[in-house]
């Protein structure tokens, strides 16, 4: 019995160290920074590429019918 306790002792120990080991690397949360208007800008810009490379990429596939409006 007083093995098995022991036992049980020396896993709770190597649990507990394992936990404040990883509490110890934890990564430091960082402040999150508002977006200035020039990232809002390029945000923008590069949504309106890629929208417009899909499109592109439709408009060329064989078999799709465009239509002019």
């Amino acid at each position: 019995m007083v093995m098995m306790v022991g036992g049980h002792l020396e896993k709770l120990v190597g649990s507990l160290k394992s936990k404040l080991k990883a509490l110890k690397t934890k990564k430091k949360a960082y402040d999150k920074m508002d977006k200035s208007e020039s990232m809002r800008v390029e945000i923008r810009s590069q949504r309106a590429k890629k929208l417009i490379a899909e499109t592109l990429k439709i408009a060329d596939s064989p078999g799709h019918k465009s239509y002019a409006f």
